[in-house]
């Protein structure tokens, strides 16, 4: 393990971090320190060879069909980077939604997630002609034979299942226990409740499964648990399509590791052949594509020293712009 007072280990950096001759850090050849003078702080910064060498693993490990989690960092330049590397975009707003149809990203290559969408949301999709969508309740499949009867569109959706797998991460972001605000429980029979009502809806095109476990999830045998209890409903109906989700862990400090995006992948697909899955098996990673690559500068400011117990550096940001 790497002494915590020590170097901030390689691995916690980005792929194209590196250390100039006078000790500072650069990123992609670009001295972070002088960056401030022209664009200020609080500053992300980017590696944009990381960000493309990890889209195209995931691609590689899934094949087309794999999607990148907004939520995990979007702007247009973004959207328009994971969409030219190959990948879908999953978008759980109406404002992501607009983001990625302003970046030029095709909307049959968007999947539209959230447990609570409007029927405004669930219109401005349909009518921009959105790829997939996650079905997450019965209100939703309600507003959906409401919104089809109005305009007779069918869009084509996964169902959200939830596995009761209870993941190793906290609390906060678990999301596949029983006790969960996403999805349908398998347990509580709700999952093939929906199948059931969906399945003979005209108002629904139902293509695939979903399942999603929690974020920041360090060890890779929690997702193949989920695709065990899931795996039934895929195979059984004859879906074509299978979403194992994201939520695969990021190392952030010193001594934390997690399975690498290819490691990952093969551990899901391992699971999907031995459970009898023979469907396209997709995946929708956002912080295992992102948060490596970048680093955040800030400008010290007031130093406060309290002898004998500590010494408090305070930096010209906060929640505001990193939210724990």
């Amino acid at each position: 393990m790497s002494d915590p007072a020590g170097p901030l280990p390689r691995h916690l950096l980005p792929d194209n971090a590196s250390v100039l001759p006078d000790g500072a850090l650069a990123v992609g050849g670009c001295a972070v320190a002088d960056l401030p003078a022209t664009y200020g702080t609080p500053l992300f910064v980017y590696d944009e060879d990381h960000l493309r060498a990890r889209c195209r693993e995931v691609v590689a490990a899934f094949g087309d069909g794999v999607s990148y989690a907004a939520k995990a960092f979007l702007c247009l330049a973004m959207a328009r980077l994971v969409h030219e590397e190959g990948m879908h975009l999953d978008v759980a707003t109406g404002g992501e939604l607009h983001v990625a149809l302003a970046a030029g990203v095709p909307a049959s290559r968007l999947v539209l997630h959230g447990n609570n969408k409007s029927e405004g949301e669930l219109a401005r999709a349909r009518e921009a002609g959105v790829g997939r969508t996650v079905v997450d309740s019965f209100d939703e499949l309600d507003r959906l034979d409401r919104l089809h009867a109005a305009d007779g569109r069918v869009p084509a959706v996964l169902l959200r299942a939830t596995p009761g797998v209870e993941a190793h991460t906290h609390e906060f972001v678990r999301t596949g226990q029983l006790d969960s605000k996403f999805g349908f429980g398998v347990a509580s029979g709700d999952l093939a409740k929906a199948v059931e009502r969906a399945s003979a809806s005209p108002a629904v095109d139902v293509v695939g499964i979903h399942a999603h476990i929690g974020s920041q999830v360090f060890v890779a045998d929690f997702f193949h648990q989920a695709v065990e209890v899931i795996a039934p409903w895929v195979r059984d109906f004859d879906l074509p399509e299978l979403s194992i989700g994201g939520g695969l862990g990021v190392p952030y400090v010193v001594g934390e590791e997690a399975p690498s995006i290819t490691e990952w992948a093969r551990t899901v697909l391992d699971a999907c052949r031995a459970a009898g899955i023979r469907s396209r098996v997709t995946a929708e990673p956002g912080r295992a594509i992102a948060a490596r690559a970048a680093v955040t500068l800030y400008t010290v400011g007031t130093i406060k020293d309290i002898p004998g117990v500590r010494t408090y550096v305070a930096v010209d940001g906060g929640m505001s712009d990193n939210p724990r």
